[in-house]
């Protein structure tokens, strides 16, 4: 199958041999997950990005800050030696959560971001929201604070149909929500509608959003070329060409509202080829090649420095890094399977070809080799 869809307008190709260097990037929504996968999938983000926020929906959720606090030592001693990697943590939103432990991960200087997961909208959420009512204290503390709300935007009613599960978020849960806390900052994650684009380019107040490299590069028949494809079986869920085409604009639009975040999510392969696959696209080892793919296909490769390393820093109050990355136009084939503790994880677009190559992270002063 195709890295893109086969209507999408190709610009003159990118001549073999060009180089690309841009900012060093961060990724700002990636899922580590723990123990000997962490190990496995830790060295593909490390190699291509400086910083990530990680995602808490472990088994059990990293709830408090003390949790944070560990889990990150956890990914310290996780990093290839010489990697000076950082991960910027947060904390699983409950209705439980008390404005205390807000200030606790404020105060702590590494908590970023509080994920929002509504209940049973994806993996390891069972834990999460019920109500949004129920975390209005914890989310007073926020406001107050100015930290970051992170949020899975789609309702779980199963009367409501899979794929207008986002919008259905932005009518009901998201436009309330922030009305009643205007100053509340927040992240709106891996946006795949037309509807949260436009929301977000519009909505008064601190509001950006991240996208994916797979909902820039597939819409919905993507799962069923041939046959199911449970490697391109994510959630929020690929949609329609015409949504797909609204976060390509957006994404390669230079606004900064809109900046990178993988959502790269390891399963085992036994996990996603299964009854009940498991949700998730594997992007990490080619995250970047991949978003070079997408914004090379409507001409705007000058603008995936801002994307991929300027907007997020800014919007999480961060410097932008000092660091340089270079991307080599050179084919070169996705693997079909890679290490993941005792078994393998497929990565996305497996055995299909790439026309970029991360090639290297550069000192600051190295840009021009």
């Amino acid at each position: 199958m195709p890295l893109l869809a086969h209507h999408v307008p190709r610009p003159a190709q990118t001549p073999a041999g060009t180089t690309l260097v841009i900012d060093r990037p961060d990724d700002w929504h990636l899922h580590l997950r723990d123990g000997e996968e962490l190990k496995a999938v830790l060295p593909h983000t490390a190699a291509q990005f400086h910083r990530a926020i990680i995602m808490p929906n472990l088994k059990p959720p990293v709830t408090t800050t003390a949790l944070a606090l560990a889990y990150r030592k956890r990914i310290l001693e996780a990093r290839p030696a010489g990697s000076d990697f950082d991960p910027l943590m947060t904390l699983y939103l409950t209705d439980n959560t008390p404005a205390d432990e807000i200030h606790r991960a404020k105060a702590s200087g590494v908590v970023h971001a509080v994920k929002l997961y509504p209940a049973g909208a994806t993996t390891n959420s069972d834990s999460g929201v019920t109500d949004l009512k129920h975390t209005y204290k914890a989310l007073e503390a926020m406001q107050e604070a100015g930290m970051v709300l992170a949020i899975h935007g789609e309702v779980t009613d199963r009367d409501i149909d899979v794929f207008d599960r986002e919008k259905v978020f932005i009518d009901e849960k998201l436009i309330p929500l922030r009305r009643d806390f205007p100053a509340l900052r927040v992240v709106f994650e891996h946006i795949t509608t037309k509807d949260a684009a436009d929301y977000v380019a519009t909505a008064e107040g601190e509001i950006a959003a991240t996208i994916t490299a797979h909902h820039l590069l597939y819409n919905r028949n993507a799962l069923f070329q041939g046959g199911i494809r449970p490697h391109y079986y994510c959630l929020p869920v690929l949609k329609r060409e015409l949504h797909r085409q609204s976060l390509l604009e957006a994404a390669t639009s230079g606004k900064p509202r809109y900046f990178l975040g993988t959502d790269s999510a390891p399963h085992a392969m036994g996990d996603k080829e299964s009854d009940c696959g498991c949700a998730g696209c594997y992007t990490a080892l080619h995250a970047l090649e991949l978003y070079a793919t997408a914004f090379e296909a409507v001409g705007r490769l000058d603008r995936l420095e801002g994307f991929a390393s300027h907007f997020g820093p800014d919007f999480y109050r961060l410097p932008r890094n000092a660091g340089k990355v270079r991307l080599h136009r050179q084919d070169w084939s996705i693997p079909t399977a890679l290490p993941y503790g005792d078994r393998i994880v497929v990565p996305l677009a497996h055995g299909e070809t790439l026309g970029w190559r991360f090639e290297a992270s550069l000192q600051t002063n190295d840009a021009s080799r």
